[in-house]
């Protein structure tokens, strides 16, 4: 530790550490623009200059390390004369025009010339002019002349998004930043710069002249989207959301937000909310009251279950529902006597038999502490952004991290070891690890892995996690959709036991864990997910989920639900299918709008209030879901909020989450001959709010979404162009859609992505499929038309 003096103060701050950092903790605020504490130290704006005893001149107090007895004085003549000369020559070439700029009454620049700036510019030159740069839907870069080129937004695609997609051309005042030639910022954090821009610069597009700050009411929340459930404040105006930013928790966002966190909102706006129940009469729809609507629900549940059985009765639901939700549908279904209720619609293995609530393992912060990690099955940027940077951050420690997975994706950070196989391959290739692993160890090996040594990428993985003190193997998404969930499972388990491992879930969505605690899925003998969309029950209760997208077969989903004698539908949103399979659609809130509780991935329960009234008759969930109870006559549906709702789920007894399965056989099979598809859910498709977010909608990534990505050869054997259209048959069902070369898939594979209209046409997730040229883009063959 050291010990200095700051303005007469003495602080004990520990070696190394900045002046900037020891006047932090202090308590003093030293004026700056440049610096910020998660970003690499650029001391270029020299706004934080600071008179240091015997220092023949001013220091910069972000880039200056504390010595034993320094005396520093911010508020000296000579340290406020150089911020004062600093500040003139920063509004030198910065236009006067803060009463029409969109950082107006939130600037950093704004902030400090009120207390540093001159009365006058004494420049009287003409003024430098940069001219606008598009570069994409998220981010206005049409004021590039009030950059004063802190270079926050460059560090941070630098260092915390993985990728530089800015940076700075020329020098002098015809410095700039820019992108490079005719590229666009489509980092899946990209929003992150908007925030770290102090002047007008960089802002945000779809915000942009909408409100001013002023007038925006604040309101804490969480994000529903995936499992670390960060904090947000969303602002709003006229009980509409406006905008979301982060709140800082340096427990779970630290004080970041992904883009699809940021610009989701607009999904709760959109042209699709429902606002009237809707009851299908004759064939047509007709809006009606709520008396009505439940009224009709809980006479149909009712006669179902007296005409032909509770067990024709079943509830599926959505993982981005709260817990409370959760809860009172699950509750709601066993009251009628039914056990069939699921929210893992697009699992396809149900056989491991978990212990427990599948969950990380650890604090999310201890993510970035790691040293050696193996991921399996995740596309980790498009599932996880945020645990991707942690990810990032822990190679930058030097963590050696491996990937298991089909998709070539680029995760920006250094990698140990990469294998990439077809789907059909995983559990070869996992089976490979654990051989490696056991004859690294001397131990014997797994039984059911025999004949599946792994090669040198194998030993290397296995030599990785050997060593090092804190490991992790973490099963992701696409792990959990697999085929054959329940080998990949046991064998992950068995590695991470013999190497010290923790293993752990990298969950899909903001309650995924929640909804093993409130008891959403079948426990005493009702059928899971994937036989509820396989064999047809009389009766369906949909909660905020579209099963067209979200399930595990949407083609099979579709025609089951369309068997049905009833199904009610819970949404904020009218889409297209449901209008056909379904028989009343009863408006809901969102997040944005219902009090819930979320339980992210580390199984941290995070609480949240509406920040706007519902929108027209729409009503929340729980409240919903009380009232049929009762109707219906189920015991224990006298609910005063939904704390109370709350606090009954998480008093009760939760067994140990231990992540462990409890199937003792594994089976290892060899990859598939044929092509194979690859369905990633695209991370601005994953949930109905994403899906209708329409600036989301505009970006790279969702237009990818819409493409099939096909390796090296096959692009080359089939004589295409990028773009020029592409059949793919699976099944009886084939899509024409614009084909792109993805030279990092394995040379078997195809990808098409899950969750849109496309996918929906197709079928499941994981299968052989057919490829040939098209003569034209067009339709879907043999499949119902799907849209969002």
């Amino acid at each position: 530790m050291v010990e200095l003096e700051i303005d007469g103060k003495k602080v004990e701050v520990a070696e190394g550490s900045l002046v900037m950092e020891a006047a932090r903790q202090l308590g003093t605020y030293i004026p700056h623009f440049c610096y910020h504490r998660k970003l690499s130290i650029a001391a270029n704006c020299r706004m934080c200059l600071v008179e240091v005893e015997r220092a023949p001149k001013a220091l910069p107090a972000c880039a200056t390390p504390v010595t034993p007895g320094m005396k520093v004085f911010t508020n000296s003549e000579k340290a406020v004369k150089a911020q004062k000369s600093v500040m003139e020559f920063l509004l030198i070439n910065h236009p006067l025009d803060c009463p029409i700029c969109d950082q107006g009454g939130e600037c950093q620049l704004q902030d400090l010339a009120v207390g540093y700036g001159g009365s006058e510019s004494r420049y009287k030159e003409e003024k430098r002019v940069v001219f606008h740069k598009n570069v994409g839907p998220l981010i206005s870069m049409e004021e590039m002349t009030r950059c004063i080129h802190c270079t926050r937004c460059v560090r941070f695609g630098q260092e915390v998004a993985g990728v530089m997609e800015l940076g700075m051309l020329n020098r002098g005042e015809h410095s700039e930043i820019t992108t490079f030639v005719g590229q666009t910022v489509d980092s899946e954090l990209s929003g992150n710069m908007i925030d770290l821009c102090p002047v007008g610069a960089l802002t945000s597009k779809p915000f942009r002249y909408s409100a001013r700050t002023w007038e925006l009411a604040r309101r804490k929340s969480v994000s529903p989207h995936d499992g670390l459930g960060a904090n947000l404040v969303v602002q709003t105006k006229n009980q509409r959301v406006m905008r979301v930013v982060p709140l800082e928790n340096e427990e779970v966002n630290e004080c970041w937000l992904s883009d699809k966190d940021r610009f989701s909102y607009e999904g709760v706006n959109s042209a699709d909310r429902l606002t009237k129940p809707l009851l299908k009469q004759g064939g047509q729809w007709i809006e009606t009251d709520w008396q009505t609507a439940l009224e009709y629900v809980a006479n149909g549940l009712a006669g179902i279950k007296r005409e032909h059985g509770a067990d024709q009765i079943a509830a599926l639901a959505s993982p981005h529902s709260t817990l409370e939700e959760l809860h009172l549908l699950a509750k709601l279904v066993r009251g009628l006597g039914s056990d069939n209720i699921d929210f893992r619609l697009r699992q396809a293995d149900f056989s491991a038999g978990l212990q427990g609530a599948p969950w990380l393992g650890m604090p999310v912060a201890e993510v970035s502490t790691l040293q050696r990690v193996l991921v399996i099955g995740s596309s980790l940027r498009k599932d996880h952004p945020l645990l991707a940077a942690r990810l990032r951050q822990a190679g930058k420690k030097g963590a050696r991290v491996a990937v298991l997975g089909a998709g070539g994706e680029d995760l920006l950070m250094p990698l140990a070891a990469r294998i990439d196989v077809a789907p059909s391959g995983w559990t070869a290739a996992l089976a490979g690890i654990a051989r490696a692993v056991a004859a690294a160890k001397g131990v014997a090996a797994p039984a059911g892995t025999e004949g599946f040594d792994g090669d040198a990428q194998a030993k290397t993985v296995a030599e990785a996690l050997l060593s090092g003190e804190r490991r992790a193997v973490f099963l992701g998404n696409e792990a959990v959709r697999h085929p054959q969930f329940s080998a990949l499972h046991a064998l992950a388990q068995w590695i991470a036991t013999e190497t010290g491992a923790t293993l752990g879930f990298l969950t899909e969505a903001a309650n995924t864990v929640g909804g093993y605690l409130a008891g959403a899925l079948p426990q005493q003998g009702g059928a899971n997910a994937q036989a509820l969309l396989e064999t047809p029950r009389k009766a369906y209760v949909l909660l905020n989920t579209e099963p067209e997208f979200d399930s595990a077969d949407p083609r099979r989903a579709l025609a089951t639900l369309s068997q049905a004698g009833t199904v009610v539908v819970l949404s904020p949103f009218r889409s297209e299918a449901a209008l056909q399979y379904a028989d009343v659609i009863l408006p809901v809130a969102p997040f944005t709008e219902t009090a819930g509780t979320f339980v992210n991935c580390e199984g941290l329960p995070q609480s949240f209030n509406g920040v706007v009234r519902a929108l027209g008759e729409s009503r929340p969930a729980w409240k919903v879901l009380r009232v049929l109870g009762n109707m219906l006559e189920v015991p224990g549906f006298d609910y005063d909020n939904a704390e109370s709702v709350r606090d009954e789920v998480l008093a009760k007894p939760v067994a140990p989450q231990l992540n462990n399965a409890t199937q003792a056989a594994i089976r290892v099979s060899a990859a598939g001959a044929g092509v194979e598809r690859i369905a990633d859910v695209p991370i601005y498709h994953a949930d109905p709010i994403v899906r209708r977010a329409d600036s989301l909608q505009l970006t790279a990534a969702a237009r990818r979404a819409m493409q099939v990505g096909l390796p090296t050869a096959l692009f080359e054997s089939l004589g295409i162009q990028s773009g020029d259209p592409v059949r793919v048959t699976q099944g009886d069902a084939s899509v024409v859609l614009p084909g792109v070369l993805e030279a990092t898939l394995p040379a078997n594979t195809v990808r098409v992505p899950a969750a849109t209209s496309a996918a929906a046409a197709l079928g499941a997730m994981y299968g052989q499929v057919k490829v040939e040229k098209a003569v034209e883009l067009g339709a879907a063959k043999a499949a119902p038309a799907v849209t969002a």
